[in-house]
């Protein structure tokens, strides 16, 4: 099941109203209020790449105190054992 990570920046003051609202789209997975760069971080699974694009693009990209959205997409979640390094 594809996932990605989205990195989320807000109007100032907006954090808890977003995350509230992006915690409630389907396929939002776990959502945070970080510090640093981003206000939130938002972790999504979707059924196809399509509708991962979707869910960022037509639902969390459009929330009215969004102000930009950075979306990494996993490729991996294999993670190497010390034995390996």
């Amino acid at each position: 099941m594809p996932e990605a990570l989205v990195l989320i920046n807000t109007d100032v003051g907006a954090e808890d109203e977003v995350l509230a609202q992006v915690k409630s789209i389907d396929g939002v997975k776990e959502a945070y209020i970080v510090y640093g760069i981003y206000d939130l971080y938002a972790k999504i699974e979707a059924e196809s790449i399509e509708k991962l694009k979707d869910i960022v693009s037509s639902k969390i990209r459009k929330l009215p105190k969004v102000r930009s959205t950075i979306t990494m997409i996993v490729v991996s979640t294999k993670a190497n054992s010390s034995s390996e390094r």
